[in-house]
C-alpha cells in the first residue's frame, strides 16, 4: 500500500491564464510587493493595483493565486473582519533587500535614527526589517569604515521645542493610508479640538506632516472645502471600500502655500517690522520671503515681505517680545500689540 504526500500548490504561469514565464514571474513579484507586514490587503485592492500595473485579472484568479503564494510564503489569509485581506505573518521577513551596500545602510540607518519620531508607527514596523539590516551591516565589523564614523560626526538639531508624537493607532494609519492611496470614501470616528465625539465620511486628500503630528487633509461628505484632521484624535478609521467622485479642484501645494498649515485662509499681507540686529541677523540669511527687502538702521534691522497672514505668524512674532516692532499692516500690529 502506497501513501502519498500532498505537496504545495505551484505558482505557474496557468495561474493567471495565459502568459510568458517572464510575464508571470514579474507578476507574482508585483505581489508580494504589494503584501503588507502591517494591516491587510483585499483582492479587490490587489487587483486595483494590478490592473494600474497593467495585469488585468480577474478577481477569482487572483484568490487561486493568493492561496498559492500563502502555501509556499511566510503569508496568512486574515479572515477576521471583511473585507478578507492578506498581510505576512508576524515573524517574516518579507522581500528583503539582498545587498545593501555601506552608503545605503548609512542613509537608511539615518532616516530611523532621525524620522523615528515623524514615521507613522505602521510604517516605521513594515520598515524594521530593513532598518535591522542597515545597523547589521554598520555594527562592530564596519568600525573600521568611513561610514560608521560618519554617524558620530552628525546631529539634527530643532529650532523649537522638541515634542514627542502623540500616539496613532496602527489601524487608524492602515485604513486612512489604503482609502487615501484607492480613493475610496473614508469612515472616520474622531474626536475634535473641542472634545466633541464625530463620526462622518470623508473624501481623504492629503497627509501632511506638522513637526511631530500627523494630518488629514480632507473633504467632509456634502461639503467642498478642506479640513484637517490630526491622526491622533482618531478613535477607529475605516476604508469603505467605494470610490468616491474625482477631486479635481484641490491642489495640495497650493493649500501649503495659502499658509493653511498655519491656521490662515491664504490672504496675502505687506509685512514691516524692525527688529534688534542681533535678534534678526539671520533673517538676512534664511528670507522671509523672495521678495524680501532689508534696511539696516544700524542696531536695528527692518524688513519688508509679503507673506500669508496667519496665527503663526502672529506667534512667531510675539516671540521676538519686545525685541521686535511691527509696523504693517495696521490690522496685524493691533493683534500682536
Amino acid at each position: 500500500m502506497s501513501t502519498t504526500r500532498k505537496s504545495k500548490s505551484k505558482i505557474e504561469p496557468t495561474s493567471f491564464g495565459r502568459s510568458s514565464g517572464h510575464e508571470t514571474l514579474m507578476m507574482t513579484l508585483a505581489l508580494l510587493d504589494m503584501i503588507p507586514k502591517v494591516g491587510k490587503i483585499s483582492t479587490t485592492q490587489i487587483k486595483e493595483r494590478l490592473d494600474a500595473l497593467g495585469y488585468e485579472r480577474d478577481v477569482r484568479s487572483i484568490q487561486r493565486q493568493m492561496e498559492a503564494l500563502a502555501e509556499n510564503f511566510a503569508i496568512e489569509k486574515d479572515d477576521s473582519s471583511k473585507p478578507y485581506g492578506y498581510k505576512w505573518k508576524s515573524d517574516a521577513k518579507g522581500i528583503s533587500i539582498p545587498g545593501l551596500t555601506l552608503q545605503e545602510s548609512l542613509l537608511l540607518t539615518m532616516a530611523e535614527k532621525y524620522l523615528s519620531y515623524l514615521l507613522p508607527p505602521s510604517i516605521s514596523k513594515s520598515m524594521s526589517s530593513v532598518f535591522s539590516q542597515a545597523r547589521y551591516n554598520l555594527g562592530p565589523a564596519a568600525d573600521a569604515k568611513l561610514e560608521k564614523r560618519w554617524l558620530d560626526k552628525i546631529r539634527v538639531v530643532s529650532p523649537n521645542m522638541p515634542l514627542l508624537p502623540p500616539e496613532i493607532k496602527p489601524d487608524v494609519m492602515d485604513a486612512v493610508s489604503s482609502a487615501l492611496y484607492f480613493e475610496h470614501w473614508l469612515d472616520v470616528d474622531y474626536t475634535n479640538v473641542k472634545g466633541e465625539r464625530k463620526q462622518s465620511r470623508v473624501i481623504p486628500l492629503g497627509l501632511a506632516q506638522q513637526g511631530s503630528r500627523l494630518f488629514l487633509i480632507c473633504r467632509f461628505e456634502g461639503y467642498d472645502n478642506e479640513r484637517a484632521l490630526a491622526l491622533n484624535r482618531f478613535r477607529s478609521a475605516k476604508d469603505s471600500q467605494l470610490k468616491h467622485p474625482r477631486v479635481n479642484d484641490f491642489d495640495f501645494a497650493r493649500y501649503d502655500d495659502d499658509g493653511r498649515f498655519g491656521f490662515g485662509n491664504g490672504e496675502k499681507i505687506t509685512l514691516k517690522f524692525r527688529i534688534e540686529k542681533l535678534s534678526g541677523q539671520f533673517l538676512t540669511e534664511s528670507k522671509i520671503s523672495k521678495d524680501q527687502q532689508v534696511q539696516d538702521l544700524g542696531d536695528k534691522l527692518e524688513f519688508t515681505a509679503t507673506v500669508v497672514d496667519s496665527l503663526q505668524l502672529e506667534w512667531w512674532l510675539r516671540g521676538f517680545g519686545k525685541r521686535v516692532e511691527v509696523l504693517a499692516p495696521k490690522e496685524l500690529v493691533k493683534r500682536v500689540q
